[in-house]
């Protein structure tokens, strides 16, 4: 069996031994766990190079992670299941997003040990399990991330594998030295540090015409702060500077291919120890039965990886998840699965997985592709149920409406029977930046300075609501609400040049010119693993990207809306252009929102020239607004798209916002 040993590290209490309602006080349980699976087994075929990854004596493949397990002290309490944490480059999503928890920011100095925020404790409350389970090897090295250490594949003589890669670089300020990563992760070096074939060019924006820049402009190594050359094969130089905002692009020959997709066997195999244990490890909690996994973002496009391979049924046939919250992923996956793959890749101008992106069967009418995401689930009538969740943010991006339309865009696709897909209107890829700011949080994706106000929406409760459906469904049949985002044949989903007619009117609301949308890009990927062939790709045409229609505030008129939402103070946006001092001012900022407010009386409303009304015109008092809040919020949880306890959270949200924008 593919779980063979639990090291526990250490052993505490959360909370400092907090009681949760009936179920009581949780511990953590943090170790490594080991694992070795069959390469040749059919639950494994589909881990690009698998075959590749040096065996043991037994003729199996060995790796261990990172493993947390927080769980009630008295395991009786358990109620029966379990959230797989899938977390975000080493870091916890789980609690942050339903616990409404704080997430440290971790750097090499963080202990191991370093405190766990429990926040409300939502997930103590209902008894779940939360199990976080390191995939990513290519992490960087510190010690409170969770992380997975698995081989490197070999070939035939045992010798590391070179090949090519394509990575794409950019910073907010002039700089000598790029990192061949992206977000500190570890780089994959340079074959050849003197590579004659090494390949750069630059761009003003993803879907811009390229430049090429001379070899002699630039050379593998970095400078130091003396301005000295070093040579290091982990980093690329200039002497004239990289500049800020421009979006490189690189090709290289590198060495050591990472057997990434033994990822998914981790997180596959974790959850099945969990549910059922192995003859040489008991589970640590008894009777979980059902498990769902949570990601966002690089771990929500994970998922989406993990669902379309079908990895989800382990040596012994049985399903290991039974529900999947992949949470602002877009239509994208990723390179978690792709020889010299990229974990930290999250770009649609630079991904080869696209399509397909609908969870039912589409075709491409550019390269007669047919395809579904879940072709592989629903030939096998797997039962496992998905929520596809997105933002505002990952609409303006480009990819998230080819979810649920052809890829011309042209009409609508329905998903299947056990798929939802919820767009979460007006909000921004986070949980949103308070207080308002234009500064990016520390440790946030895409840390940038952007040229409107920060979106200021936070969008976990309609996490917390579909958890709670997911529940439902998958124990007691309870069908979740209908899926809710924009539609072409009800109007709600337009080209993205069609919300500057609002905008245009708004003073310094800064709607972008340009949406790079993401292109048809034929990267040779082979058919007997997944490998690119084409460097660059060749490009093709756009695909059909719609956004929601906004109203004559600028507000979304689609998806799921908070209170805070559909009673408005500001128009909150999923777009924000980059500022001018961090370059590339022309370009959204990438997984940013804004927020525009409403002025907050008449006479600034008339000083400004802005056509919407006022705060002061629309509510009488700040109880008159929050009464229609807590009345949106109401009406929200009758439908199941809120839980009944976070109708008062949306209003404590409402009347900070009225606080800061009303004076």
């Amino acid at each position: 069996m593919p779980v063979n040993r639990f090291d526990v590290n250490f052993s505490r209490l959360i909370a400092h031994g907090k009681s949760w309602g009936d179920v009581g006080p949780y511990e953590e349980l943090r170790g490594t766990l080991h694992f070795d699976i069959d390469p040749e087994h059919s639950a494994n075929n589909r881990i690009t190079d698998v075959e590749m990854a040096p065996r043991n004596s037994d003729g199996r493949v060995e790796f261990s992670a990172d493993v947390s397990i927080i769980l009630p002290v008295d395991r009786s309490k358990a109620r029966g299941k379990m959230v797989l944490d899938v977390v975000n480059r080493g870091n916890r999503v789980a609690l942050p997003n339903f616990n409404r928890a704080t997430r440290p920011s971790i750097n090499s100095d963080t202990p191991i040990d370093v405190e766990v925020d429990a926040g409300d404790g939502y997930l103590m409350r209902h008894g779940y399990v939360v199990v976080a389970c390191g995939w990513q090897k290519d992490a960087p090295p510190y010690p409170a991330l969770i992380t997975l250490d698995s081989p490197d594949g070999v070939d035939p003589d045992g010798n590391p594998i070179t090949g090519n890669i394509y990575s794409q670089l950019q910073s907010p300020i002039d700089t000598h030295n790029f990192l061949l990563s992206d977000k500190g992760h570890r780089a994959y070096p340079a074959a050849d540090m003197d590579e004659p074939r090494a390949l750069m060019e630059v761009r003003d924006e993803p879907d811009g015409d390229p430049q090429s820049i001379a070899r002699s402009d630039w050379r593998f190594g970095r400078i130091d702060d003396d301005g000295n050359y070093v040579a290091d094969p982990d980093y690329i130089c200039s002497e004239t500077m990289f500049q800020k905002g421009r979006l490189y692009q690189v090709i290289y020959n590198t060495v050591g291919a990472r057997v990434l997709g033994l990822s998914f066997a981790a997180l596959r195999d974790v959850t099945s120890w969990i549910k059922h244990g192995t003859p040489a490890l008991e589970s640590p909690v008894p009777d979980v039965k059902h498990a769902y996994a949570y990601g966002r973002s690089q771990t929500g496009r994970y998922l989406r990886t993990y669902v379309y391979n079908d990895l989800n049924l382990d040596e012994n046939g049985r399903e290991a998840l039974d529900g999947v919250i992949a949470n602002v992923a877009g239509g994208m996956r990723g390179e978690f699965n792709q020889r010299f793959g990229q974990n930290s890749k999250d770009r649609n101008n630079m991904l080869t997985q696209l399509f397909p992106f609908a969870s039912a069967q589409t075709i491409d009418p550019e390269t007669e592709e047919i395809g579904s995401l879940h072709t592989r689930l629903d030939e096998r009538r797997s039962n496992i149920k998905v929520f596809y969740t997105n933002t505002s943010a990952e609409y303006h991006r480009g990819d998230a409406s080819l979810l649920h339309t052809d890829p011309d865009g042209m009409q609508d696709v329905d998903p299947g029977p056990n798929t939802r897909i919820y767009h979460f209107t007006g909000t921004e890829h986070g949980l949103g930046m308070w207080p308002p700011t234009d500064i990016a949080a520390a440790g946030e994706e895409g840390q940038d300075r952007s040229q409107n106000l920060r979106n200021i929406i936070d969008y976990g409760p309609l996490l917390r609501a579909c958890l709670a459906n997911m529940d439902a469904w998958v124990v007691h049949g309870v069908e979740p609400p209908a899926s809710r985002h924009p539609r072409i044949d009800d109007g709600t989903a337009v080209p993205t040049g069609q919300p500057a007619t609002v905008f245009n009117k708004i003073p310094g609301a800064n709607y972008p010119r340009h949406h790079a949308d993401p292109k048809r890009r034929d990267f040779g990927l082979m058919e007997s693993r997944e490998q690119v062939t084409t460097f660059p790709p060749r490009e093709g045409k756009v695909f059909g990207s719609l956004v929601s229609a906004v109203d004559i505030d600028g507000n979304e008129v689609a998806g799921v809306k908070l209170p805070e939402v559909a009673v408005p103070i500001a128009a909150t946006t999923g777009w924000t252009l980059r500022h001018p001092t961090v370059g590339g001012e022309t370009q959204l900022l990438v997984f940013a929102g804004g927020t525009v407010p409403f002025a907050p009386n008449q006479k600034q409303r008339e000083l400004v020239g802005d056509p919407r009304l006022s705060i002061e015109e629309r509510y009488a008092s700040k109880d008159v607004y929050l009464e229609r809040v807590r009345a949106a919020g109401e009406a929200l949880a009758a439908e199941r798209y809120l839980i009944e306890e976070d109708i008062e959270v949306s209003v404590s949200q409402a009347s900070k916002f009225w606080d800061w924008f009303a004076d």
